[in-house]
């Protein structure tokens, strides 16, 4: 079944020019992604879980689980627009949780598993989260703040804990049939790391699947080819692991492997794609650094990568050229409009440093403070046309922070970049204080408020400072109370970060100072700290 959007690779400038959007009014990702093969093909392999036993689910059985959970989600009042959490790593149960939710007309919100109370506490409030999937870890969580989250009414857990036992649940409730939903309908929020408040909840649409679909076919240079085996070790709780594998390879009806790797692993991640005959891979740039440094297995077959989040420069292209016989892709976007640059060798000649160009149907510029787009070769601001299918609906919400991020039409990233004249974008800096670090978006507010909740600290301030592995690592200053013991409190409150918030948003650095430089209207100048010269 050929479902690819834009037949490529080709020449790039008329794949844009002849590229029309088809957007179904009836489109639902629950459906493409799973009903549809399971009608068709029901034995056809979706994913194989590799854990301690690796088991293949076919698209038959997927259905079948996630109607038995959309069953057991109506006798638990969950219906159209509530919103259910996602709090599990990569596994076929995070999978039937998104496809049971859309079936019931909800709204999913994929949640990292490695988050702390303080932020899923923050999130499922926001949201007024109704009912989470989880692991007995995520339930033990859960449970230390469920005082605070009044609007969540169940949990179920995946292997025991605190809750509704997930695979009970599943097996006594009865098939529902779907609640129907449309392209525009809201499908998933996913929060993104905010600079100058608390993580905002991205809205998307169930359309937003179709958005993706011209890179990932067109940075996986004409995918899905037969054969084609995706994996990513990017968590599923992130748009990138999400959207740009998971859910377009189940849409493709391309092979998913599912492995929870809590710790990247390189030697663990050639032997899984050996082992799998994985051929199709989203890496982020952290995960190549590491796998430069290992030994490639002889019998590793990978026909294309994708990267994005920082620019990989050309020794890190050289070598995957050498060394695996693959010329890296780089894509680039955003949680609120993802996917909208990218590169391909089949269609392009590849620029080391440059992000690519706009993927068709997708209309970005580089515009100036007034959205008047600027001439060849000025830095501006990078920024997306709307309507765009892969494009939200908006903060959920803020409609005033909605209605900022646009400036007309033009929707405005934050990030500040070059166009050329042959169209190829390149990243110059951020606008803003987000930190990017082994590919994730990191804010800084959730870490300063973590680190002033402790009796000692006054006042914190979190930026990143360069490191070769992950482009950029976390660096708090902190201003402490007077009298306070340095002792070992660096330590301390490094920990404090890494069991409230997140392990990968804790500080590496933890500097005490005297004060911080602060505007007239007591604004934290964190450009300022993230001058070498600054301190």
């Amino acid at each position: 079944m050929n479902r690819r959007v834009v037949e490529g690779p080709g020449d790039w400038a008329a794949l844009r020019r002849a590229f029309r959007w088809t957007v179904p009014d009836g489109f639902n990702m629950a459906d493409a992604c799973c009903d549809s093969w399971a009608r068709d093909e029901p034995g056809r392999v979706a994913v194989t879980h590799v854990g301690h036993e690796t088991r293949d689910w076919t698209f038959g059985e997927l259905k079948d689980a996630s109607d038995r959970l959309a069953g057991a989600f109506a006798d638990a009042g969950v219906g159209r627009g509530d919103r259910v959490g996602v709090l599990l790593g990569q596994s076929p149960e995070t999978l039937i949780a998104h496809l049971a939710t859309w079936k019931r007309g909800g709204i999913s919100i994929p949640l990292f598993s490695l988050f702390g109370p303080d932020a899923l506490a923050f999130r499922l409030a926001d949201s007024g989260t109704k009912a989470v999937v989880t692991d007995a870890a995520g339930a033990e969580k859960l449970a230390a703040v469920r005082g605070e989250l009044p609007d969540l009414a169940q949990v179920f857990a995946v292997g025991g804990g605190t809750g509704r036992d997930f695979w009970a649940e599943v097996e006594a409730a009865s098939p529902v049939d779907p609640v129907p939903v449309g392209a525009e309908d809201p499908a998933v929020i996913i929060y993104t790391s905010g600079t100058t408040g608390p993580p905002k909840g991205a809205l998307h649409a169930h359309r937003f699947l179709i958005g993706h679909l011209p890179s990932v076919e067109l940075h996986h240079e004409g995918f899905p080819h037969p054969g084609d085996v995706g994996w990513t070790p990017a968590d599923w709780a992130w748009i990138g692991g999400l959207m740009d594998m998971a859910m377009p390879c189940l849409y493709h009806g391309v092979r998913l492997v599912s492995c929870r790797m809590r710790k990247f692993d390189a030697d663990e991640a050639y032997r899984l794609i050996a082992d799998q005959r994985v051929r199709n891979l989203f890496l982020p740039p952290t995960a190549l650094k590491l796998m430069r440094q290992a030994e490639v297995p002889e019998d590793v077959d990978i026909r294309t990568i994708g990267s994005g989040g920082e620019a990989l420069g050309a020794d890190l292209l050289a070598w995957a050229q050498d060394a695996l016989g693959v010329t890296i892709n780089e894509f680039y976007g955003q949680t609120e409009c993802n996917l909208v640059l990218a590169s391909c060798a089949g269609s392009m000649a590849v620029k080391p440093g440059s992000m690519g160009q706009a993927v068709p149907g997708h209309e970005v510029a580089v515009i100036d403070a007034e959205g008047q787009v600027v001439a060849p070769g000025t830095v501006g601001e990078i920024a997306v046309k709307r309507p765009d299918p892969v494009m939200f609906l908006g903060y959920w919400n803020l409609p005033e922070k909605t209605a900022a991020k646009f400036t007309g039409d033009w929707m405005r990233t934050g990030d500040l970049g070059v166009c050329d004249e042959d169209g190829y974008f390149t990243y110059v800096s951020r606008d803003d204080d987000v930190i990017t670090s082994a590919g994730y978006r990191i804010g800084p507010t959730e870490i300063e408020t973590c680190l002033t909740g402790h009796p000692d600290v006054v006042m914190a301030a979190a930026v990143g400072v360069p490191d070769e592995t992950r482009g950029e690592v976390v660096k708090a200053y902190v201003v402490l109370r007077d009298g306070a013991a340095t002792e070992g409190l660096a330590d301390r409150l490094i920990q404090r970060v890494r069991e409230k918030v997140s392990p990968h948003v804790a500080p590496r650095i933890v500097e005490f100072v005297d004060d911080l430089p602060m505007t007239a209207t007591g604004k934290i100048m964190r450009r300022s700290l993230r001058d070498p010269g600054a301190r």
